[in-house]
Order: structure tokens, then C-alpha cells, then sequence
């Protein structure tokens, strides 16, 4: 398919158009007409007509200025409308369940909320439940137990001072860390180890451990196993260190990969797209 011609099949211009979208990240932030034209073989028309579509669904917004196009609240809407319908649980439910018949654990997936962690997905291990009540929903404050930390410890050090400075923490058990200095110091050997582990920081009953869900460098939750003390195991918990890992890494390609795909097919696109003969005259 010669991807700057003009014309082409309704389909054929949605999944450009999905592309388009999916072309966007961090470091891809904004299109402008020429530039989205030439990087996806298009005629500056066609390239133009997309965009504008997309800005008029509320998909992209125009900047009048630099007629720039950036992601625009629909997309938040779209969102927020999976969040809500459990879409993110479902796909942590695919990894854990796997996780928890694998290590014989209780195995969590949290996503942060303000100063906690929240638990929206978890399977029980062998043992059963590690508590009376569903674990999904619960909060895990940011200074106690390897859940929260697994997340925290990973966020920008500057970024994680301004969220803690100053906040009052609560003692939950009695080697919760409630120095706001040690539990930086607590944190940075977090990073440093790429892993946490707890013994009843904040449940005086249970024992933890959890690694960080990464999006490149960016954090955006933490997979954990978890057993109550009462229980005897023929294993150690941190023998399951690297089944923990590769979830977590598997999981991380679930969420990455429509992205890279997508950035895959218009490159590849790119490549086998003729180009215009150069004049050497």
C-alpha cells in the first residue's frame, strides 16, 4: 500500500488514524502537520484532514498558536472509563493468577493513589486468603510495607520528597518506620536492590514481598506475594523473587506492547515506502 496516497479504504484510514494515537508518548508529545506527514508517508492534506479529524472528536486538541496537536480529553474519558470497568484488574488478574498457583502465594497488583497504594487486583494462594476481608480496595500507606515501597521507592527522589516532606506517619505495628529521614534511607536501598520485603511493618500478621510494575523508568504500581505467618512453607518467600520479576515484566509488556507495535508498523512502513528520486543536477 503506497501510504501517501490520498485515498484508501475506511478502514484503511481508522487504523492510520489508531496509529496516529499510538505514535504519541513521552517523549512524542505533540504532532505538527508537516512533521506527522513525513513520518508516516503522508501528503501534507491527508496528514492535515487526520489530525483535524481527531481534534474535532476531542481526541487531540490544537494548539492556535504553534498548530501543533497534542492528546486531547477524550482520551482521558476513554480512560477513565476502562479504569472504572476493571479493564487494568483484568489484565493484572492474567499475570497473578499464574503468579499465585506458581508460588502458592497471595498475589496483589496496587496502583497509587495520593499518598497510599491501592490494591485492584489479587488471587488468593494455596493457603487461602491472608485476611477475613477481599484485599481488593484496601489501602497501603506510602511508609509501610514492601507493597507501598515497591512503588515509592521508584518514583524521582525529588518528586517523592515534595509528596512526604513534613506528613505525619502513623505507627502500625512496632517496627513501622516513622522517621521521615530512615525511610528515605529505607527507599534508596529499595531502588538500589530493585525490590522490597516486609514482616509485619503494617500487618504485624503477614510477610511481603514486591517489585515495581515499570512503564520504561516510570512506575506505575507494585506486583506482591504475600503469606500470613501462621502458615508453614516447605520454601522461602524470596525464593520467588524472580518468578515476581518476570510478572512483573510480563505484565509491563502487556501494557507497552499496542505502543510499540504501533511505533514498529509506521517505521516499518516507513522503510519499505519508495522514495522520490534525488536530483543531482
Amino acid at each position: 500500500m503506497n501510504t501517501a496516497s490520498t485515498s484508501g479504504s475506511p478502514l484503511q484510514t481508522v487504523d492510520r488514524a489508531l496509529q496516529i494515537l499510538l505514535s504519541f508518548s513521552d517523549s512524542r508529545t505533540d504532532w505538527g502537520v508537516t512533521e506527522l506527514a513525513e513520518a508516516f508517508e503522508l501528503n501534507p492534506s491527508t496528514s492535515q484532514r487526520l489530525l483535524a479529524a481527531l481534534a474535532s472528536r476531542g481526541f487531540l486538541t490544537a494548539d492556535p498558536y504553534s498548530r501543533r496537536y497534542s492528546l486531547g480529553p477524550a482520551l482521558w474519558h476513554m480512560a477513565a472509563l476502562w479504569e472504572r470497568g476493571g479493564g487494568l484488574a483484568r489484565l493484572a488478574e492474567q499475570v497473578i493468577a499464574e503468579l499465585a498457583a506458581a508460588t502458592g502465594r497471595t498475589a496483589t497488583f496496587t496502583v497509587p493513589d495520593g499518598f497510599y497504594v491501592r490494591c485492584i487486583a489479587a488471587v488468593d494462594g494455596l493457603s487461602g486468603p491472608v485476611r477475613s476481608h477481599p484485599l481488593v480496595g484496601d489501602l497501603y500507606p506510602a511508609h509501610a510495607g514492601a507493597t507501598s515501597r515497591a512503588y515509592f521507592a521508584f518514583l524521582d527522589p525529588l518528586v517523592r520528597r515534595n509528596m512526604l516532606a513534613g506528613r505525619p506517619f502513623a505507627r502500625y505495628t512496632e517496627i513501622t518506620e516513622v522517621d521521615e529521614d530512615a525511610l528515605e534511607v529505607l527507599l534508596r536501598e529499595t531502588y538500589k536492590a530493585g525490590w522490597a520485603y516486609s514482616e509485619g511493618e503494617y500487618d504485624a500478621t503477614t510477610r511481603a514481598i514486591a517489585v515495581p510494575v515499570r512503564i520504561g523508568t516510570k512506575p506505575i504500581g507494585s506486583l506482591t506475594l504475600v503469606e500470613p505467618k501462621i502458615y508453614d512453607y516447605d520454601d522461602d518467600l524470596h525464593d520467588h523473587l524472580p518468578a515476581l520479576q518476570a510478572a512483573a515484566e510480563q505484565f509491563a509488556s502487556l501494557l507497552a506492547s499496542n505502543q510499540a507495535r504501533a511505533h514498529r508498523d509506521w517505521r516499518r512502513g516507513r522503510s519499505r515506502a519508495p522514495r522520490p528520486p534525488i536530483d543531482r543536477a
